[in-house]
């Protein structure tokens, strides 16, 4: 369904950016136009030389801040699908800069939106996160506010053909900046530093990330927020798989950090429906019939109260299950330690 259509993907140098367009680029190789947006001059021109124009035809990289709503409205010209990726997401930077946050992560989803709306677009999805749900972070609140702006949007469309949904994930495995990496290069120092011993966390990888924004841009009938099934892992756990033999050091839960991440509040749970390997929340007061939609997703309601929280899951990764995922993901050379 994507083969034909014209992409831009905002963020399109992050590390989910970059795996996406691969993974289109790897389906569709002959995609009539793919727009890279971003800010990053250099990513940039490392991802052009790993996909070269002579190969790839249709690609082209947009310098760009979603800050910026003129230059993001002529980017989405001629284009009819957006992946909304960018975003500033470290918690102690939000917390240390809080308007540059809200300037990119709210202000910049409305550019989106008004871009998207004043150029034709046909679907727009965009990448939120766990620390959306009950934010305790304004990291979190920035990102639960931009929901709610695309979930809004589908009521302003007016006659346009446009969809806006929201892909809610956890914790990418191994991206840049988060916990993975950091442990692999703190095991040298032969310490770890553990926020709390209790702390739990959600976690996908990004192929399975791309694999659910993929379902959400052939799927989405506008308004709904995928979230995805996915295992949770214990940072002890983690710890243990990746340096077992480094002592740990309890270093305190950093501003606006969770215990346990959730993905599903008992308050959404009245808007939400599960389908096969995913829950999907409704918007409360729909643009199409529930009945239809439940069919055509062969979606069940969930139980009121019903919340999805990484400390209550059924979905546990093991320590043998990390390594072989670090392995996979981040480094093929990669041995633990022996204890």
């Amino acid at each position: 369904m994507l083969g034909n259509k014209r992409i831009l993907v905002t963020g399109g140098t992050g590390s989910f950016g970059r795996r996406f367009v691969e993974n289109l680029l790897n389906l569709y190789p002959n995609i009539p136009r793919l727009v890279i947006y971003s800010r990053d001059e250099l990513k940039q021109y490392e991802m052009a030389q790993a996909f070269p124009r002579d190969k790839y035809p249709g690609i082209r990289f947009f310098i760009g801040d979603v800050r910026d709503a003129h230059r993001l409205r002529r980017a989405c010209e001629r284009i009819d699908v957006i992946v909304h990726a960018a975003a500033l997401k470290h918690v102690p930077i939000a917390e240390y800069n809080p308007f540059e946050c809200i300037s990119t992560n709210v202000l910049g989803a409305e550019n989106v939106i008004n871009a998207a709306l004043d150029t034709q677009v046909q679907k727009v999805v965009a990448l939120s996160t766990d620390k959306a749900a009950a934010p305790l972070n304004l990291y979190g609140a920035t990102k639960l506010c931009s929901d709610k702006l695309f979930i809004a949007a589908n009521n302003i469309k007016g006659s346009r053909d446009i969809a806006f949904s929201v892909v809610r994930y956890g914790n990418v495995f191994g991206s840049r900046g988060s916990v993975v990496p950091f442990f692999l290069n703190q095991r040298k120092s032969g310490i770890i530093p553990i926020t709390n011993s209790e702390m739990t966390r959600f976690n996908i990888t990004l192929d399975e990330g791309v694999q659910l924004v993929m379902f959400a841009l052939n799927s989405a009938w506008g308004g709904e927020v995928f979230v995805p099934k996915i295992p949770s892992y214990r940072i002890l756990d983690l710890a243990a798989a990746i340096a077992p033999n480094c002592e740990i050091k309890y270093v305190g839960v950093r501003p606006g950090e969770k215990i346990h991440e959730e993905m599903i509040t008992e308050n959404d749970s009245y808007f939400t429906y599960q389908a096969n390997n995913l829950y999907i929340i409704i918007p409360p007061v729909p643009a199409w019939d529930v009945g239809k939609w439940q069919v055509a997703f062969d979606a069940t309601k969930v139980a009121s109260g019903f919340k999805y929280n990484s400390g209550m899951n059924n979905q546990w990764l093991s320590r043998d299950e990390i390594q072989d995922l670090i392995k996979k993901h981040i480094d093929p050379s990669f041995e633990p330690q022996m204890i």
